[in-house]
């Protein structure tokens, strides 16, 4: 009993995995499902366009200003050390919009939006508001979750863009303002080597992970425990998910869009 104590631990965790990964995704097949039929909330999609893109553009476009500005300096303390100084903007632009500001906008949608979702679903299901609208006849995922999951996937890459350009210009501002760089130039070099792909491949990460933030929100909310204690369950298992959800999801469409 004792050898095999270990082997029935690890098999109890990986079935528990295994129909977690489960669950997950008939949510999500029902949520698109949801999406694509009537009838169609507009009341409920016009909040969460709301609450999650204009609401969250101050913490977006500070986020993303210091982290260029950060990057510029770190780029040209580096390159310092091989005389390539001269790379420092078509280094930010790249990282920039290929990788840390798709990334710094989906984190944050996490921590901002995927929290509140799922605070706001678990404590509408603890005070049994979910059965109220099923009462009503109202299905909760086309009302709750349906809404927010599509203004996600819509509002999220707009605000990568925004990301992308703020953190662009915080870079400028560092490196014209401090490293000495000329205004014009810089701007010329970041224009000259960005590529269409690279914005794209930004706007579509941001899809996906504003897709994946809202959908764990909704996922926990509606899955929560009762009590005060089931609520911050959900609450905090939900910002988990998506942050590694949203990692794992950049690995693999980094991986998609420029190992080719």
């Amino acid at each position: 009993m004792t050898l095999t104590a270990p082997l029935t631990a690890l098999g109890r965790a990986t079935l528990g995995f295994l129909a977690m990964v489960g669950r997950v995704a008939l949510f999500a097949l029902a949520t698109l499902r949801h999406i694509a039929t009537p009838p169609f909330y507009a009341r409920e999609f016009a909040h969460a366009l709301l609450h999650i893109g204009w609401l969250s553009l101050p913490v977006v476009g500070l986020t993303a200003l210091f982290t260029g500005g950060a990057l510029a300096l770190q780029i040209y303390s580096g390159g310092a050390r091989f005389n390539a100084e001269a790379v420092v903007p078509q280094i930010v632009a790249i990282g920039m919009v290929r990788e840390l500001g798709p990334v710094l906008v989906g984190l944050m949608i996490a921590a901002r939006v995927t929290s509140s979702i799922a605070a706001e679903i678990a404590t509408m299901k603890v005070t049994e508001q979910i059965d109220a609208l099923v009462t009503l006849s109202t299905h909760p995922m086309k009302y709750l979750t349906a809404p927010r999951v599509l203004a996600a996937l819509l509002v999220v890459p707009a605000l990568v863009a925004v990301g992308d350009v703020i953190g662009v210009m915080g870079g400028y501002v560092v490196a014209t303002g401090t490293l000495g760089f000329n205004p014009a130039a810089y701007l010329k070099n970041t224009a000259d080597f960005l590529e269409l792909a690279d914005i794209l491949s930004s706007l579509a990460k941001g899809a996906v992970f504003g897709f994946i933030a809202a959908l764990m929100g909704c996922f926990y909310g509606m899955n929560s425990g009762r009590g005060a204690m089931g609520v911050g369950k959900a609450t905090k298992s939900s910002v988990e998910a998506a942050a590694v959800l949203i990692l794992a999801a950049n690995f693999l469409l980094t991986g998609v869009f420029f190992s080719l």
